[in-house]
């Protein structure tokens, strides 16, 4: 591939789990009744199932693409996904609907192990960096885009089309890897999966603080974006009846975790890891305390709501990113293993986080803003014990 195509391919794959998560919130109310979904709550867990199959099939991808190369497991699970989302068009139970979304996010794992992976056998340094940097920010579109292209399919048809459109897609991006995408890892370089070397590796990434704690605040953190994204068409529908706007509004809240990650990209080598994401911690949690104390006056409106979230997504923007550094730091000699590992932490318990603040929507903010502070706190109390109490200070002089 040319470069510039190179760099829309995995801009691609990356928007494989992103519409998976964000193209159907527009039908969340749609779904529920045609499923007969009696608890409005319940129709969250349509987000929350495919996060759970999302990170659980991260486990796997890292050891088996190094043992049996990029492009087959590529081919399989995009295939996977083109059945599973198929499977989730015809659903006609709530309960085979779920079953579909877990396989979705199984397949879909794939494409962020893959994604890194490829890129990382192309190029290194400066250069992978800089290509990833340009994918990720085509990838921060999709987000932005992904309701309104749901709400564009619903006006074409009933939400079975918005699956339909995901199978497309994954289709679209299967073509392009048969036709375009060479294999990337030799057989010279490929790893046998052994017993030993896994669990070896396995026990250093759980047992080194730095990795295992970052990996675990990076899981609080990006279950505050869950809960966000599972609550919020019950929040702007339901709560500030702002159904008619709710793409807009949502896609202001994702633009600004955006630009806090091209933020980051531009501060983070002249003030640390360790600082910028500190910082955005203390101000995740003034936040929260101010917008608690707003809900309690009574004071809350769609404007204020607008407004802390967005600087919640801010801060939330600020902490992902280095965190996932700062947890590879230690163990980038088994990065494969490591990223699947740290994956699955930051994914399953983003699950778990992101759901307990969900399923307590009480028809107000006062769950999301109370979750936050505890995600802030949370966040803080772990950092606090893996750099020994010693806050922004770096831990080595690139940090």
């Amino acid at each position: 591939m040319h470069r510039h195509e190179f760099v829309a391919f995995v801009a691609a794959l990356m928007a494989v789990n992103a519409l998976g998560v964000d193209l159907m919130l527009p039908a969340l109310a749609d779904i529920g009744r045609d499923l007969s979904i009696a608890t409005a709550n319940h129709r969250q867990w349509i987000i929350t199932a495919y996060m759970l199959g999302f990170g659980t099939g991260q486990l796997a991808y890292g050891p088996l693409t190094d043992r049996y190369g990029r492009k087959p497991i590529l081919i399989i699970t995009l295939l996977g996904f083109v059945a599973a989302s198929i499977f989730a068009a015809s659903s006609g139970t709530f309960g085979a609907l779920l079953g579909a979304r877990i396989l979705q996010g199984l397949m879909s794992a794939a494409t962020r192990v893959l994604a890194v992976a490829i890129v990382r056998d192309n190029f290194s340094g400066r250069t992978m960096a800089r290509t990833l940097s340009v994918a990720q920010m085509i990838f921060f579109l999709v987000p932005i885009l992904a309701p309104s292209l749901g709400q564009v399919l619903l006006t074409m048809g009933p939400w079975r089309f918005i699956f339909y459109a995901l199978a497309g897609f994954a289709a679209f991006v299967l073509a392009w890897t048969l036709a375009r995408l060479r294999e990337s890892l030799p057989v010279a370089r490929r790893v046998p999966i052994s017993i030993a070397t896994l669990s070896s590796s396995y026990r250093l990434t759980l047992t080194n603080r730095y990795s295992a704690g970052y990996a675990l605040a990076a899981s609080l953190t990006f279950g505050g974006i869950i809960a966000f994204v599972a609550s919020a068409q019950q929040i702007f529908v339901d709560e500030f009846h702002a159904g008619e706007r709710f793409t807009i509004l949502f896609a202001v809240c994702a633009f600004s975790m955006g630009c806090a990650s091209f933020a980051n990209s531009r501060l983070v080598e002249r003030l640390g890891t360790r600082l910028i994401s500190q910082v955005a911690v203390f101000g995740l949690i003034g936040l929260s305390l101010i917008h608690l104390a707003v809900i309690a006056t009574g004071a809350e409106s769609l404007i204020t709501y607008m407004v802390f979230q967005a600087l919640s997504m801010t801060c939330i923007g600020l902490c992902g990113s280095n965190f996932g550094a700062m947890a590879m730091e230690p163990v980038g000699h088994i990065a494969g293993t490591a990223s699947s590992v740290q994956g699955f932490i930051t994914s399953v318990g983003a699950v778990l986080v992101g759901t307990a603040i969900g399923q307590s929507y009480n028809g107000t903010t006062f769950p999301l803003a109370i979750g936050y502070l505890a995600i802030g706190v949370a966040v803080l109390g772990i950092i606090w014990v893996v750099e020994g109490g010693a806050l922004f200070k770096p831990r080595m002089q690139h940090d």
